[in-house]
């Protein structure tokens, strides 16, 4: 092969193009170029636009990891903070319903006070406000009671009324408390009148599994008395004052083979549930005392004759 045919260019690996500088300032000039035509032109929005298109799955792909990181940690952070919002709500609400508890006891206390109020301005006997304490601890009897005694002028024997009616009898007085033996106990008597037709009766307690009463013993089949009879106190027997609500009739039976009827009675009082009541001083110690009998004269005596003897004659 001649040499002069061989090819004496170097290489283009080892060719040399511009110098950096030039390329610096060739590039430089483009891309300020583009950026003055993107922001005058805005001829790169489509292609930016193509870009984002294609670019977007990978995006999403790398952002997934990320993201049910994102939704795990959300998960139970919201779940500890559901969880902290129901017992929060649980507190709240038990806190409002003992509230509300307390505000419907206080308006049934209320209403009642109001009531025992309106009874005592319609009773011209002295009382006193008392407050039951407990019931009694004796299982075979009805008792109650009250937090007030002989220091507060409390006499054994004192009617014990509430807002609706009679509810026993001052039985036991101690310096402090009292102990009320309420009128469907068995030891009770009560006088009583039936507002409709006017007939005295006895009212006795009558304690029994299905529900406390009173019963009207003696009664005769034959007596005019029905069922819701309104009986009140008589006042004969000089304790309760006269028209104080006793009890209703509940039950009237009567028998071919008995010449009395059994007679039963529900009490208006709150015989199970009294709070507050009031103690009445007892009609008989408001009662002026009675005259004294009249002594009687001394029947003045008649002087007895001497019978007058003969004189002796002497012989």
């Amino acid at each position: 092969m001649p040499l002069g045919t061989l090819d004496r260019a170097p290489p283009p690996f080892f060719k040399q193009g511009p110098s950096a500088l030039s390329k610096l300032i060739v590039f430089s000039a483009l891309a300020l170029f583009l950026m003055v035509a993107d922001v005058r032109f805005r001829v790169t929005v489509p292609l930016r636009s193509v870009l984002a298109t294609v670019l977007y799955p990978v995006q999403w792909l790398v952002l997934q990891p990320l993201e049910a990181a994102r939704q795990a940690g959300g998960y139970f952070t919201s779940l500890h903070q559901a969880q902290q919002n129901e017992n929060e709500t649980l507190q709240r609400l038990a806190v409002q319903a003992e509230r509300a508890l307390q505000l419907e006891q206080m308006a049934l206390e209320n209403q009642r006070l109001r009531e025992l109020l309106d009874m005592r301005n319609r009773i011209t006997t002295p009382s006193t406000g008392a407050q039951v304490l407990y019931d009694a601890a004796d299982p075979y009897s009805r008792k109650v009671v009250i937090d007030r005694g002989q220091t507060h002028g409390i006499v054994a024997g004192s009617p014990v009324i509430d807002e609706s009616g009679v509810l026993g009898q001052v039985t036991r007085v101690y310096p402090l408390v009292s102990e009320v033996t309420l009128l469907i106990d068995r030891d009770q008597a009560l006088p009583v009148l039936n507002t409709r037709t006017g007939v005295r009766s006895v009212a006795y307690g009558q304690p029994t599994a299905s529900g406390d009463g009173l019963e009207l013993r003696y009664t005769l089949a034959s007596a005019d008395i029905n069922q819701g009879d309104l009986l009140t106190t008589s006042g004969v027997d000089g304790v309760y004052p006269p028209g104080l609500p006793v009890a209703r009739v509940t039950l009237v039976e009567r028998r071919a083979e008995s010449s009395f009827a059994r007679v039963h009675c529900e009490p208006l009082s709150r015989v199970g549930g009294a709070l507050h009541v009031l103690v009445l001083a007892p009609v008989g110690s408001a009662l002026p005392p009675s005259p004294l009998p009249e002594a009687a004269a001394p029947k003045a005596r008649k002087p007895a004759s001497r019978p007058t003897s003969s004189a002796r004659s002497d012989p």
